[in-house]
């Protein structure tokens, strides 16, 4: 059933509107004063006709496939929004593919975006956004690391003055790299930083302050600074939390100019089905990922492949898991697996560049 209200000056004035858009058959279920008593509010009906029964009895039959029901098992245990669900396995269905992994790799190709930051040079500086303690100050050293390493000119700039002990969090990794931190305080002192940086560096990282995203003069002063020293803002999210509040923390900061994703924590989390919905909801295109506590080494690049092989791992991969030693273990003698091997990274994520690095981690 089909339920919508209508608020009109008159009752005659919310019957027209009823009879227009339901039509006839529309069924008044209640019928009250508007607020502050100016006008009416009619709540009215309208039952399915057999043609919406038939249609939905279709969609319901063509996504109960064998590679449907492993699919949909996938995304419910990853805690998928039901209207997303439902819309990945119908790309599913019109594609014809018969294997699940494939199949889910193709419906995350066609619902999502996937853009890796680069790690030699761009024309704009990136400046990491997010809400407060989903790891931004960590993510620019790994960021920094990662272009450092491949011999790069880095620039760093932080903007965070609000956070006790931000600046010398980053400044110690900065140091060991050789890299200069600039500290600012707000948008005009941040305009100068970049215009001095421009030509020294190859590419330039920008930390922020933790801000809320559903306090507007928070997300003001996001735009001012973004504004200011003309940065593409990345949103940083923490994987693993609630889908909806994701959601809604996403479309936030993306209102604030945010275009890409970097999803961090995934290796103490088995869930990704917050920082999905917050890619759908903004939207936002996925760019890289940190599932490791090191700063060299800490960002990977995603795509779709790699994350439909995190969601619905191939039954070749569950053997070779099992089979595969434990992990060595950590200061508190208990064993903690990476969840995220690195094979199931993308291409490119720098893994090749150090044989040494162990895929499991040390607990935090």
């Amino acid at each position: 059933m089909r339920l919508k209200s209508y608020i009109a000056p008159s009752m005659a004035e919310a019957m027209h509107m009823v009879r227009e858009e339901l039509g006839d058959d529309a069924i008044i279920v209640s019928t009250q004063r508007a607020a502050g008593g100016k006008g009416v509010r009619i709540t009215a009906a309208l039952e399915p006709t057999d043609v919406d029964d038939a249609l939905g009895e279709m969609l319901a039959e063509a996504n109960q496939t064998p590679v449907a029901d492993v699919v949909r098992a996938a995304l419910n245990e990853h805690g998928l929004p039901p209207r997303l669900v439902e819309r990945m396995l119908n790309v599913i269905h019109t594609s014809g593919i018969d294997e699940p992994l494939q199949a889910c790799t193709y419906a995350l190709e066609s619902g999502f975006a996937f853009a890796p930051l680069p790690d030699h040079g761009a024309p704009r500086p990136f400046i990491m956004v997010g809400p407060p303690g989903t790891g931004k100050s960590m993510v620019v050293a790994k960021l920094a690391a990662r272009s450092a390493l491949r011999n790069r000119r880095v620039g760093v700039i932080t903007t965070d003055n609000i956070r006790a002990g931000a600046t010398e969090q980053l400044s110690a990794f900065t140091r060991i790299l050789e890299i200069d931190l600039v500290a600012t305080r707000g948008p005009e002192t941040l305009r100068r930083a970049v215009e001095q940086a421009q030509g020294h560096f190859d590419i330039l990282f920008i930390d922020s302050p933790g801000l809320n995203p559903f306090k507007v003069s928070d997300m003001e002063y996001l735009s001012s600074l973004a504004e200011a020293g003309n940065c593409e803002p990345i949103l940083v999210l923490a994987a693993g939390g609630d889908p909806v509040e994701a959601g809604e923390i996403a479309e936030a900061f993306g209102a604030a100019g945010a275009t890409r994703l970097l999803a961090t924590r995934l290796d103490t989390t088995r869930r990704l089905g917050a920082i999905l919905t917050a890619a759908d909801a903004a939207p936002l295109m996925f760019c890289d990922v940190s599932a490791t506590p090191h700063v060299v080494n800490g960002i990977s690049s995603i795509n779709a492949a790699a994350m439909a092989r995190m969601m619905l791992p191939e039954p070749a991969a569950k053997a070779k898991a099992a089979a595969a030693p434990p992990p060595p273990p950590t200061r508190a003698g208990q064993w903690q697996a990476n969840t995220f091997a690195a094979e199931d990274l993308a291409p490119g994520d720098g893994y090749d560049d150090y044989p040494d690095k162990h895929p499991w981690t040390e607990a935090r």
